[in-house]
């Protein structure tokens, strides 16, 4: 492996291209050759996220969430509360979690954590984690 590797855009994997007008997830890790970070990039339009949806744990995952621009509220376990830019949300592996943007605008996030060999078998999902209202 080379000492450094370059992923654009073009060469990541979106998560939400089958959801068309839910914005973009964007998994860099593989891209990049990554054997320690998982990197993600999201693009929430407005009104797009968790609310009314499913909410996640992981099964050895922490997270940092960072704001890059606009806002988003996210859930965890019972808590609810505003993240704007430049700030950063560590979520342990049983937090359960979800995130939606109630802005007016698109909301820009960088997820970071350990990278594992399969993020779907570690993501557990709790469905009506977060009503509608």
């Amino acid at each position: 492996m080379s000492d450094y590797t370059i992923a654009e855009r073009e060469d990541t994997f979106d998560f939400m291209a089958e959801y068309p007008g839910y914005g973009e997830m964007r998994s860099y890790t593989e891209a990049l050759g990554a054997e320690q970070v998982a990197f993600t990039w999201r693009r929430m339009p407005a009104g797009t996220g968790g609310r009314g949806s499913y909410g996640h744990r992981h099964k050895s995952q922490e997270e940092i969430y960072f704001v890059v621009s606009g806002e988003v509220t996210f859930k965890v376990n019972d808590d609810v509360f505003k993240a704007g830019a430049g700030t950063a949300v560590r979520l342990s592996p049983r937090a359960l979690r979800s995130v939606h943007n109630d802005g007016v605008d698109d909301a820009v996030l960088v997820l970071c954590s350990v990278r594992v060999d399969d993020p779907v078998a570690d993501a557990l999902t709790e469905d009506g984690f977060w009503p509608e209202g």
